[in-house]
Formats: C-alpha cells, structure tokens, sequence
C-alpha cells in the first residue's frame, strides 16, 4: 500500500503533467501582406471575446459601437470609437503606434496605463477584420481580447461564425464570446 506521502506526490506529479499537457491558448496569426490604407474607414465592434472579469461581468450591457481608423500624424493610425455609455454618447481616441511587422501595433490602455499589443489576425478590408490584442493590467493580471469588426452593422453568419472559430482558437470560451447588438444611437453614418 502506498504511504500517504507518496500518494499526494503521485497525485501532484500527475497534476503537474496534466497542466504540462493542457495546450496553450494559440497564438493569433497575421494579416499576410497587411494593407493599413485598405484598412482605414468606419468599422463596427460586432463582436467580443476576452478572459477580462469586467468583460465577463458587463457583457450583457454592452452594444455596438462605430470605429474609425484614420492615418495618424506620427505614421501610426488613431481609433476613434463611439459608442453608448449610461444613455450618452462618449467617443475616445487611442493611438495605435507601429510595433513590429505591418498590422502590429501598441497602444497606452487610458484606464490601466499599461501598454497592450494589437494585432490584425484576418481581414478582407471590405467586410470583416478579426482583431487580436493582448497585454498586462498588473501581476497576474493579463488581459486578452479578440474582436470582430464588421463594415455594416449586421455582419453575415458565416463571418459571426468565423469569428467564433477564431476566438476558440485563441483559448475564449463560449460564455467569453459575445455578439454585440445593434443600437440606433451613436451609430450615425458619418464618421
């Protein structure tokens, strides 16, 4: 009979190999021969994963919101997102600075004040583009998040359905995973 001792360190070693096993979340492909001028215009947040507990938490309450991305002084792109916050319309501006290959790039998270990576994973420019970002708010505290944008505000099924694909592929779960609904306001035309 095996003592008590050898038992519990049975019992962690194949713990320890069962988490060795575990694959890790993928990592998010490139855009192959990124065009950031075919990138540029109005984009609509349709969906959202990420392992962020507000996310987790909020999810229920949020709602599209319109994106553009337009060239920025200093060669990187500035993100101008509108979007519906306790019944007002608030837009925020980040800075997206080049950070490695062509679709890459960094910017200063304003509520954490910490830097995060954003990468274009896929796009066609004309329809959709899948989004990957990922960064570290404090000790132990990663974030990651993928993101559909859509052109129009009622993107097909099947690129709903790619998007899923490609947040599982990246670790998100099903509860991670929200399609955002659609709102009249803060959408107009005009970006």
């Amino acid at each position: 009979m095996a003592t008590p001792n050898r038992l519990w360190m049975g019992l962690l070693l194949l713990g320890v190999l069962g988490v060795l096993q575990t694959p890790a979340p993928a990592q998010a492909a490139l855009q192959p021969n990124f065009e950031e001028d075919k990138f540029l215009g109005r984009w609509f947040t349709s969906g959202l994963a990420s392992n962020s507990s507000w996310f987790l938490e909020k999810k229920k309450v949020l709602s599209m919101c319109k994106s553009v991305v337009a060239p920025a002084a200093d060669g990187g792109l500035n993100l101008t997102s509108t979007f519906l916050r306790k019944d007002q319309c608030e837009t925020r501006t980040l800075l997206l600075r080049p950070a490695g290959p062509p679709g890459c790039y960094s910017y200063t998270s304003p509520h954490w004040s910490s830097t995060h990576e954003v990468s274009v994973a896929e796009t066609d420019y004309e329809t959709y583009a899948l989004l990957y970002t990922e960064g570290v708010r404090g000790p132990g505290q990663d974030f990651r998040m993928a993101t559909l944008y859509s052109r129009s505000q009622n993107p097909r099924a099947e690129v709903k359905e790619h998007f899923t694909t490609f947040a599982k592929s990246l670790g998100f779960t099903e509860e991670g995973i929200v399609f955002l609904p659609k709102t009249d306001k803060c959408m107009e035309e005009h970006p």
